[in-house]
Parts: structure tokens; C-alpha cells; sequence
């Protein structure tokens, strides 16, 4: 059966159930699937805040200062594809709550951390039960939502849920460590996924896929291996440059890629389905996703620095200047679902994706005199434009793919939301780090020690500038920030051509959904 004639079959499935409409009880169970939905998608910008404690707590180098954020998308994204097809063959409900009881255990465990390498093992290890629960959110909203207009407003709600949790992340982040050490960030994690626990069971209906396709190790491992070296790649050559390690590591991910899509494309049940893909609207809003998400935490990466290490703002106080751009991030997540009755899908994408970009040329318009007022107002932009565009994508995607392969389509979209987050940090937190290290001007006088201490972030050079002596210092701190806000200009003007991009994609590959 080719693509057209399961989509055909899809279409006609959910036409057959869209009589029912959903009652007091599947709002209530898409209330506490909303908890591991804003858990993860939190965790995915939490430690913004945290960085420059972490910094000084760890001392990180600039790469694995990198790997600290990325090693829990990364995992996540690598894993999303097979952890949906369990989920498919044992139960949806059943590996969202396997998943949550394996990320509260494991966040205790990163909260205590004693080095460097020991939080990017936790985070790692929190990305692979992070992988157990997102399938299952989307999956589980799709068999208990079957009637269009309930199911657009309860994917409405997820998105919104999923941008949200990615922008109060830095939100949460700050009011925790106003009061309490960085660690905080992760315990949180705990009281949030202990109602899931009691009440997903008596709420959420046990669903799966009663043909599923078959367990396939061979594929996960050519998956991670693909992310896995082209998030190593840019971090390497954000880092050192262009070298032999830089082009080994892309040829290894357009290697394993390129098995991982032959070995789908050849199996007769695979765990991703590949001609999803050949389906216009399915792929551009996945593209939309990915793209997106990668805007808004690389975004992130480097305006949450800024504005604690540049403009000296406190924790508490540059998390609330976000708080409008989340504001508009919900609101325009929710609207866009009245609003698409009377404007093509397509056009309210690329209006949102237009109002990101605009974020994005705000920063690089500000240049050097970037102050705290031009974050609120990018930040409100870009909020604004990836509430809306996230929304009607995740609604496309599930709308356009069969419902016996839910869960598959489900793991597609997110692993472009993680892939979008390891992007976002590897490729525009790449830039940062790339045109920082290339512009900063050490003052003469700073030793050689120093100077390669104070080249690797921000929070180590202000931390170097602190012990010397206060002329030195000064002019240290300068130089730092200076070169901070020159990477800062750069990854604005990336992130604009990203949007960009996306805009040309909603407006030629959605025209029809």
C-alpha cells in the first residue's frame, strides 16, 4: 500500500470517529499529559540561567560547556523514533509512565553532580527517558482526541504547552536560583512528575498500534550516530576550526544518515516510516518544527548570557524581562486556532515565522548598544511568531499522517523539536562561541593561562578579570563583552536567514494542508 492510499485510509478513519467528541475526562487526561510536556520541554532551556553558575561551579571547557546543554536533546532526539515504535508495540501509557518514574530518579542524580562530565552523563541519561515521553504525549492526544475540532485544540494546547515550557525554562531557572543552588534546576523535576504518575492510570486510556512495526537496534544506533556526529561537527568547528576531526565527523553523519534512511526505505515494517516524509504538508511542517525550535533555544543560549554577564542583571530579574515574550508565545499559540478559520494555515504559519524573524533583526539592528529593553521586545517577537507556527505545524503533522501510525508521526515531529534544540545550541550557540573567541583582544599584561581561560566563555573570562588587578580586570571585561556581543550580531543575523528560510518553506509546502 503506497502513501497516498494510508493516508487515504487515515483520512476516512478519522471521518468515521469524528462523531465523538471528547468529555470531562479526556480534558482532565490531557491536563496531566501536559505535565511531562512542559517537564521537557523545560529542561530543554532551564539551564540558561544556570550556565554561568555552572561555569564557575564546574569549570567547563567551552565544548563540553556546550555538551552540558546538548547532551539531553541529543539523546532525546536520537531515541524519539524507537521509543515511539515501543510505544506503539507495548503501550503508550505504559512507556510514558516507565519514562516518568526514569526521569525523576535521574534528575535527583544530575541536581548533585560533581563535575563536568558527571552532568553531561545525567543529562545524557535524562534524554533517554525524556525520549519515553514525548511519542507518548502526542500519540496518546491523538487516540483519545478523535474529532478534528477537539483534536486541534488539544494539540493547540500541547504546543503552546511544549513552546511555554521552553520559554519559562529560563524563567523557572531564575526564580530557583535567586534562593537556591543550580541543582535546583533539576529537582524540580520531581514534584512535577509525581501527580503524572498517580493520576495518568486512572485517567489516560492504554493505546497502541496493533500492527507495529518491528524493534530495529540496528537503526537506533545508525539515528544517534547521525546526530551524534553532526552535533559533535559544529561543536568542533565552532571550537577549533576546520580540520581533519571537523570533516571526519560530517562524513560520519551524511554516512550513517544515509544508511538509517536506505535500511527504513528497505524494511518491510520499519520504525520510521520514510514516505511520511514524501507528503508536502508532513515534511514542511516538520522542517517548520525543526526550525523553530532551533530559533528560539539558540535564542536563548546567548540572550540569557548577555543579559546576566553584559548588562550585570541578576538571575531573578532577567528572567522576568522574558516573561512577555512567554506571555505572547501562549496567547498567539491559542489564537492562531480561531484565526486559521478564516485565514489559509500557510499565511498564519509564515506570519509567525515573519514576527521571529523580526525578533531576530531587532538584536542585530541593536548591534552594540543591545540593551535590556531590545531583549524584551526581540524576545517578544520571537515568542510570538514560534507560539503560532508551532501550533498549526503539530496539527498538520498529525492531521496528514494514517492513525495507525500516530505514534511514528509523533516521534517525527519530535525529534525535530530536538534536533531543533541541539541545532539551536550546536549551530547559533556555535557562532557565539566561534565569533567570541575570534574577537576577543586580550589587554596586554593578562598571562597565558589566563588568557586561554578567559578564550573559552564569557563566565570564565569575567571570572578571570575578577583576580586581576582591577585596571587589567576592567579592561578584560571590556574586551570579553565586546566580542560577546560581536558573536551576539552574528547569530542574530543567522537566526533571521533561518526564519527566512522557514517562511519560503510554510508558504510553498502547506498551501495545501
Amino acid at each position: 500500500m503506497d502513501i497516498r492510499q494510508q493516508q487515504g485510509l487515515g483520512q476516512a478513519s478519522t471521518e468515521a470517529t469524528s462523531e465523538r467528541r471528547a468529555g470531562r475526562r479526556e480534558w482532565v487526561a490531557l491536563a496531566v499529559l501536559m505535565l511531562p510536556v512542559l517537564l521537557i520541554a523545560i529542561d530543554n532551556t532551564v539551564l540558561g540561567f544556570a550556565l554561568p553558575q555552572i561555569a564557575l561551579d564546574l569549570e567547563p571547557t567551552a565544548a563540553e560547556q556546550l555538551w552540558i546543554v546538548d547532551a539531553y536533546s541529543l539523546v532525546l532526539a536520537g531515541l524519539l523514533v524507537a521509543m515511539g515504535g515501543l510505544g506503539d508495540r507495548f503501550g503508550r501509557r505504559r512507556m510514558l509512565l516507565i519514562g516518568a518514574t526514569g526521569f525523576a530518579l535521574v534528575s535527583v542524580l544530575a541536581a548533585f553532580a560533581p563535575t563536568a562530565a558527571a552532568l553531561i552523563a545525567a543529562r545524557a541519561a535524562l534524554g533517554f527517558f525524556g525520549a519515553m515521553l514525548m511519542p507518548s504525549t502526542l500519540s496518546l492526544i491523538r487516540s483519545t482526541f478523535p474529532h478534528r475540532g477537539d483534536r486541534r485544540l488539544a494539540i493547540a494546547v500541547w504546543a503552546t504547552a511544549f513552546s511555554v515550557g521552553s520559554a519559562v525554562g529560563p524563567t523557572v531557572g531564575g526564580l530557583l536560583l535567586e534562593h537556591f543552588a543550580w541543582g535546583s534546576v533539576f529537582l524540580m523535576a520531581v514534584p512535577v512528575l509525581l501527580p503524572l504518575l498517580v493520576l495518568a492510570p486512572l485517567l489516560v486510556r492504554e493505546s497502541r498500534d496493533p500492527n507495529p512495526g518491528r524493534l530495529d537496534p540496528i537503526g537506533v544506533v545508525l539515528s544517534i550516530a547521525a546526530l551524534g556526529a553532526l552535533a559533535a561537527g559544529i561543536k568542533h568547528l565552532a571550537v577549533d576550526g576546520l580540520d581533519l576531526v571537523a570533516l571526519g565527523l560530517a562524513v560520519l553523519a551524511v554516512a550513517a544518515g544515509w544508511a538509517f534512511v536506505r535500511r527504513m526505505r528497505a524494511a518491510a515494517s520499519p520504525m520510521l516510516d520514510i514516505d511520511l516524509l514524501r507528503i508536502p504538508a508532513f515534511s514542511g511542517a516538520i522542517a517548520i518544527n525543526l526550525l523553530s525550535v532551533m530559533a528560539l533555544v539558540g535564542a536563548l543560549f546567548f540572550l540569557t548570557q548577555h543579559l546576566q554577564l553584559v548588562d550585570g542583571l541578576s538571575t531573578l530579574d532577567a528572567a522576568l524581562l522574558l516573561v512577555p515574550g512567554t506571555i505572547a508565545m501562549v496567547a498567539t499559540g491559542l489564537g492562531v486556532v480561531a484565526l486559521v478559520r478564516h485565514m489559509p494555515a500557510h499565511r498564519v504559519v509564515a506570519l509567525g515565522l515573519a514576527s521571529s524573524m523580526a525578533g531576530y533583526l531587532v538584536v542585530a539592528l541593536a548591534g552594540d548598544a543591545l540593551s535590556p529593553f531590545h531583549v524584551a521586545i526581540a524576545y517578544g517577537l520571537l515568542g510570538a511568531g514560534v507560539g503560532a507556527a508551532e501550533t498549526l505545524s503539530n496539527e498538520i503533522v498529525v492531521s496528514t499522517a494514517p492513525p495507525e501510525r500516530a505514534g511514528a508521526a509523533s516521534a517525527v515531529s519530535e525529534t525535530a523539536y530536538e534536533l531543533g534544540a541541539v541545532l539551536g545550541t550546536a549551530v547559533l550557540g556555535g557562532v557565539v562561541s566561534a565569533v567570541y573567541r575570534s574577537s576577543l583582544a586580550l589587554p596586554a599584561g593578562v598571562g597565558a593561562a589566563d588568557g586561554a581561560a578567559a578564550r573559552e566563555t564569557l563566565a570564565g573570562a569575567l571570572d578571570v578579570a575578577e583576580r586581576l588587578p582591577a585596571p587589567l580586570g576592567e579592561a578584560l571585561a571590556e574586551a570579553a563583552k565586546a566580542a560577546f556581543d560581536a558573536g551576539a550580531l552574528a547569530t542574530a543575523l543567522t537566526g533571521a536567514a533561518l526564519m527566512a528560510a522557514a517562511i519560503v518553506v510554510a508558504l510553498r509546502a502547506l498551501r495545501r494542508a
